[in-house]
């Protein structure tokens, strides 16, 4: 049986913690994009998270200057 990296009083904190601070939004590409998009993060930022997020907000930040 393989130990657990975190102990169950960690997980539940740390879930409780994501459920308080974190809203989450799923996405869905085609068949291939994901590993597309992960090569293209891999060398540019931290990670898949951090480079959709500034994504959204670079896009909103131009759909918002273009609205006026």
């Amino acid at each position: 049986m393989s130990e657990r990296k975190n102990s169950e009083a960690r997980i539940r904190a740390n879930n409780k913690y994501n459920a308080k601070a974190y809203d989450w939004v799923n996405i869905a590409v085609p068949k291939g994009q994901k590993e597309v998009i992960q090569a293209h993060v891999k060398s540019r930022v931290k990670n898949v998270n951090s480079f959709i997020n500034r994504a959204i907000d670079e896009t909103m930040k131009r759909d918002t200057k273009s609205d006026k």
